[in-house]
């Protein structure tokens, strides 16, 4: 008999793409939008809003990887669906 072929499944090819704990995408944008907030009030007032504003929004977005690492993916995917589906629906019927 021979010997069966191992596969390795490699850590990196089903990681989720995390930054600083948190969706990456939702990281940079905030990180954007923050720093653009500093950046044109141009005071320290605005400055401190920015990176107040952008640890509230990392300690959420850790938070919320830490219960599903792909959830505004999700989320929005969610909301292409309708509210009912009615039962044996016909899709020239519209009521």
């Amino acid at each position: 008999m021979s010997e069966l072929r191992r596969t390795p499944l490699y850590r990196v090819n089903w990681r989720p793409n995390l930054l600083l704990g948190g969706e990456r995408e939702l990281v940079l944008i905030t990180a954007l939008a923050c720093g653009g907030l500093a950046i044109a009030g141009m005071n320290l007032v605005s400055a401190i809003a920015g990176g107040g504003v952008w640890l509230l929004c990392i300690g959420l977005f850790r938070l919320m990887a830490k219960a599903d690492p792909h959830m505004s993916q999700i989320y929005l995917r969610q909301l292409a669906h309708q509210r009912f589906y009615p039962a044996r629906s016909r899709p020239w019927r519209r009521d």
